[in-house]
């Protein structure tokens, strides 16, 4: 099954999987992840002309060496 765009996950290990970011608060630009910028906006930073900032979640696992996660790639969602 594949994972909603934009949507944060908490992995059980310190790294993104393929596809995903790791939600620290780094800026991206629009021009390589336009689907997830449309969802998420400049909510978290960024400029929304050239860059958006991803959530940063970093401190906040509920466990050591996990990570909260991004979806750069993934299923576009659909509204009711």
């Amino acid at each position: 099954m594949d994972p909603i765009l934009a949507s944060i996950q908490l992995f059980a290990f310190n790294f993104a999987p393929l596809n995903w970011m790791v939600c620290d608060g780094s800026l991206v630009p629009i021009s390589q992840h336009a689907a997830v910028f449309s969802l998420v906006g400049t909510t978290y930073g960024g400029d929304g002309m050239t860059n958006f900032g991803l959530p940063n979640l970093k401190g906040k696992e509920p466990v050591p060496g996990s990570v909260f996660c991004i979806c750069m790639q993934g299923i576009f969602p659909q509204r009711p």
